[in-house]
Order: structure tokens, then sequence, then C-alpha cells
């Protein structure tokens, strides 16, 4: 079994890597691909409802805590499509995100997931894998609701996203 500095050091080095790419993501230009956008429009739901599934066994606090979440984010994203930077270069779209709310919901997210896992070493459920049955990392409400956030405004974004996208390519006159 793998103590807690080996997997630490596995996996700190992962989880600063993804920060840094979504960091970068968020505030730099992008390809706009709709398979991506279409991949967060499919994902993100199916992923809501397995949470508010897990969290039912919680009772009705953690899917309210969800449901209270989703459309905080979905608002978010709508403010945050309205202030992106939209490109058509030929044949290619690209977009240059709002930096600010992205940086924001993607923070808060991260700041708790983080702040649960010091709470699970604080504990040593890492030391010993059959803690975290008695643990409920994600039906936690206060994990929900800003799990919510994340999802209302990703999902917000993408459908801003292909919207733009339908919008750009009805007004592209065929050759």
């Amino acid at each position: 079994m793998m103590t807690t500095p080996m997997v630490a050091a596995v996996l700190v080095p992962l989880v600063l890597w993804r920060m840094y790419s979504r960091i970068r993501r968020l505030t730099s230009r992008q390809r706009s691909k709709t398979w991506r956008h279409r991949t967060t429009l499919v994902f993100f739901p199916l992923l809501v409802l397995v949470l508010g599934a897990v969290s039912l066994k919680g009772g009705l606090l953690g899917i309210a805590a969800l449901a209270a979440g989703l459309p905080v984010g979905a608002v978010l994203g709508r403010i945050a499509i309205k202030r992106t930077r939209f490109e058509q270069v030929g044949d290619d779209y690209y977009f240059t995100p709002h930096a600010p709310i992205g940086l924001a919901v993607a923070a808060l997210f991260t700041g708790r997931m983080a702040w649960r896992a010091w709470g699970f070493y604080q504990e040593g459920a890492f030391q010993h894998p059959e803690a975290f049955q008695h643990h409920e990392f994600v039906s936690n409400p206060l994990t929900l609701v800003i799990f919510g956030v994340l999802a209302g405004y990703y999902m917000s974004y993408a459908f801003g996203l292909l919207s733009w996208r339908q919008r750009s390519a009805s007004l592209t006159i065929p050759a």
C-alpha cells in the first residue's frame, strides 16, 4: 500500500499541472471546438445527476445545495459569455474568455477540494482507505453547492459558445 507522502508526491504535481493548464485556458485566446462545447453539455449534466443520486443518501439538503448552486453558476456563465471576445479568422473560430469570472469559479472549486483533502489528511483517512466509506467526500452540502456553481457556469458558458458558433455560421455567406 502507498504511504501518504508517496500519494502526495504523485498527486500534487498532477494537480498543480492541471491548475496551470486550466488557468492558461481561462486567460488566453482559444480555438472554438464544437465537439468540446457539446461534450461539456453532456458531461456536466450527467455528473450533476450522479452527484445528486449519491447525495440522496444524506437527505434532501445535498440535493437542495446542488440545485441552489446551478442557477448561480448559470448566471455567472451568462455574464462571462457576454464579456468574452469572439473572433473569426477564415474558417476558424476563436474566443478569449473573460478571465476574472472563470478564475473565481475555478478557484472556488479548487479551494473547496483542497480544503476537503486537507481535512481527510488531518483525520488520517488517506492512510486508511476504508475510512473513505465513512466520510461523504462529495455529498457535503457546501461541496455540492460549489460544484453546482461550477457545473452551472460551464454548462451556461458552453451553451453560449455553441450559440455564438451557430449565429456566426448562419451569418457567413457561402462562396
